[in-house]
């Protein structure tokens, strides 16, 4: 007999490949046993997926580090865990589009007479999450970068590693609570003003665990980060105003607010 996904040799009465660790399937695959492997993959306590997820919560530096220090059996993987929260996002933002499109309201958060751009830019944030995701952690894994620079703990490949969980993390969680957020009717423009520094806490609190820094020098690096950030933006902010008023969108939008004020 022989294993078939890496073809080794195997004794009749191995369950388990002693080369790549892969299960022995014996029998034919029908709904009972697709519904077992199912079942086991991503509601079994000690699948890799939820071990991940709760201990990303309970100790986020066993998991973030012991992957950065050679352990890759313990936890999913950086990129794969980065993919579920992909497709979870994806998944979610078609969900709400689909049966709670009243959700996807943010005149709360919305200045007076700017309705219709930011309608547009939220549009095109969904239809390319994705990217907008996977471009962040880079991003903010030169921010922290610059912010811990004096700790020579992680080089910048293991920076991404670490906002690669940290982000996928936030991902995963931040659609569970839209969802749970939209069947009480709960704009997704009122939940992002909770998530933000949600977001920004539990960002805090992984950095705290990993670089093992005291409370002080959390606040501290916390600040230079967010001050980091904030330039980055601002900097962001004006090449996207330049574009605007290149394309003629600057002018509209002043005599958008304008007409907004009139009435």
């Amino acid at each position: 007999m022989n294993c078939k996904n890496c073809n080794i040799t195997l004794s009749e009465n191995s369950d388990y490949c002693n080369a790549c660790g892969g299960k022995v399937i014996r029998n034919r695959l029908n709904f009972k046993n697709l519904f077992e492997h199912i079942s086991e993959t991503f509601f079994n306590y000690d699948n890799k997926l939820l071990r991940t997820i709760i201990d990303l919560f309970k100790k986020p530096e066993a998991v973030i580090v012991s992957y950065i220090e050679g352990v890759r059996k313990r936890y999913v993987n950086p990129i794969s865990f980065f993919g579920v929260a992909l497709t979870l996002s994806g998944l979610y933002v078609l969900a709400l589009n689909k049966f709670f499109p009243e959700i996807m309201d943010f005149s709360a958060i919305t200045p007076k007479g700017q309705e219709e751009m930011q309608q547009r830019n939220m549009s095109f944030l969904q239809e390319y999450q994705s990217i907008v995701m996977m471009l962040y952690v880079p991003i903010y894994a030169l921010i922290a970068k610059l912010t811990f620079i004096g700790l020579k703990k992680f080089n910048y490949t293991e920076m991404v590693v670490v906002f690669m969980y940290i982000q996928a993390q936030i991902s995963v969680v931040s659609a569970a609570i839209v969802i749970i957020g939209a069947f009480f009717g709960i704009t997704y423009g009122v939940m992002s003003l909770f998530l933000l520094p949600l977001m920004i806490l539990y960002s805090a609190y992984c950095l705290q665990r990993i670089y093992r820094l005291s409370l002080k020098h959390l606040l501290l690096r916390g600040l230079l980060f967010i001050f980091i950030l904030i330039l980055f933006f601002i900097a962001l902010s004006i090449g996207m105003f330049v574009i605007m008023y290149l394309n003629g969108d600057f002018q509209q939008i002043i005599e958008t607010q304008k007409a907004a004020q009139g009435s």
